[in-house]
Formats: structure tokens, sequence, C-alpha cells
């Protein structure tokens, strides 16, 4: 009876560390989106993380009547990342990213995570 418990046991923390990895840990998918940077910021109430938005061309209507643009929102887990964005606001970017089933918080708070910038340029 211990053996089977003994084993139960460990079948169930390996099935839970699997999920824990596979819905906060395993990236998802990954990509490059491109556009005008509208900001990064540093912000968080306990766990400061640098959060952006980037601002594509094209626009889309949610609702009939109405217009308005794509918006790219990501979070930077690098801080080198993060100042280069920082101080290149309204600058055409092609930034690469990551993609995660869900956010973490030390990580940022969106499941998109932006991991280098391929090119910077003025306009496009």
């Amino acid at each position: 009876m211990k053996k089977i418990f003994i084993i139960v046991t460990a079948l169930l923390l390996t099935g839970a560390g699997l999920i824990i990895y596979w819905k906060y840990f395993f990236v998802f998918g990954q990509g490059v989106k491109s556009g005008h940077l509208n900001y990064v910021v540093l912000k968080g109430d306990i766990f400061k993380t640098y959060e952006g938005k980037l601002i594509q061309e094209g626009i889309r209507s949610r609702t009939a009547g109405s217009i308005a643009s794509y918006e790219f929102e990501f979070s930077v887990a690098n801080k080198s990342i993060a100042e280069k964005l920082m101080v290149n606001s309204g600058k055409w970017f092609d930034l690469q990213y990551r993609e995660y089933h869900n956010v973490v918080p030390w990580r940022g708070n969106t499941t998109y995570i932006v991991d280098s910038i391929i090119s910077m340029r003025e306009d496009k």
C-alpha cells in the first residue's frame, strides 16, 4: 500500500510539474512584429517589469462604423533592450518576440515577451 501511495504521489507531482511548465514556461510561438514604437515604461506594484506598445500599420474595425489601429502590447525581460527602446520611442522597429500561454508576474504583464531588436529606423 505504501509503495502504491509513493508511485501515485510521484506521478501526480510529475504531472503537475509538466502542466505548470506547459502553461507558464513553454514557448508557444515566436515571431516578428513591425511598427512605430509608442512607448516602453517600467511599471508594477511588486514586480517592476518593462511594458510597451507598438502601433502597427493598417486599420481595423471592432464595431461597425469605428476605426482603430493595430496595437501590439508586449513585455521586455532584458533591461538593455528596454532602455534602447525607451530612448527611441516614435521610431520604426522590427521586434522579435516569444509568446507564452500565460503570464508570470516577474516576466511581465503580457504573454508576449520581446527578446531582441531586429532593426530600427526613423520612418518606414
